[in-house]
This record gives C-alpha cells, sequence and structure tokens, in this order.
C-alpha cells in the first residue's frame, strides 16, 4: 500500500501562487495515472488536474490556464503549481491515483485564499 504525504499549502492572498508536493512512498508510483483533488467546505471532493504515466494532463475547467501539474517519477513526488489563485480556490487538497481505487488518502494540505 502507498502512503500519501501532501505539502505546501498555506495562507496566500488573490493573484498569489504556490507549489504542492505530494511525495509518494511504499509501492508502485510511476505506472499510475496521478491527480490532485481538493475539497472545499460543505462540499464533495472534486479531480482539479490529472497526469498519466506517459505525462499527458488534463484540468478541470475552473483551473484550466491557472494550475500545472508535473510528476517526477524518480523522486516518487507529484506537484501542482497554483498560479495566480482565486478565493474560490480555498480548499484541502489531496492527491491520489485516478482510474483506479484510490490509495488511502493522505491527510492532505490547506489551501487559504484571502486578502
Amino acid at each position: 500500500q502507498v502512503q500519501l504525504v501532501e505539502s505546501g499549502g498555506g495562507l496566500v492572498q488573490p493573484g498569489g501562487s504556490l507549489r504542492l508536493s505530494c511525495v509518494a512512498s511504499g509501492g508502485m508510483y510511476s505506472i499510475y495515472s496521478m491527480g490532485w483533488y481538493r475539497q472545499a467546505p460543505g462540499k464533495q471532493r472534486e479531480l482539479v488536474a490529472s497526469i498519466t504515466n506517459d505525462g499527458s494532463t488534463t484540468y478541470a475547467d475552473s483551473v484550466k490556464g491557472r494550475f500545472t501539474i508535473p510528476r517526477d517519477n524518480a523522486k516518487k513526488t507529484l506537484y501542482l503549481q497554483m498560479n495566480p489563485l482565486k478565493p474560490e480556490d480555498t480548499a484541502v487538497y489531496y492527491c491520489n491515483r485516478i482510474r483506479i481505487t484510490p490509495w488511502n488518502w493522505g491527510q492532505g494540505t490547506q489551501v487559504t485564499v484571502s486578502s
């Protein structure tokens, strides 16, 4: 079973940027398509960006043009570069594999966009 640890969140003003990281340990990583999800208070968890094992990316309309999702398979690390951030991006962000039963969810990392 792979363990996932997300980091890099914080409080940022609208228009600012953040880079989230997700480190996987304990199992295979590079063969899976991965995604970043987020869950805002009172809302369901949603997939905002994903990347296949060969580097093809997909973005939700709400983040298209503002977020990118690179991955470093050698480091078993997934990133989410976010710029510019909007107040509606406020949420807890999680990473996990997509298109298959997810691994156990990590603790997530809180992103708060506020002036």
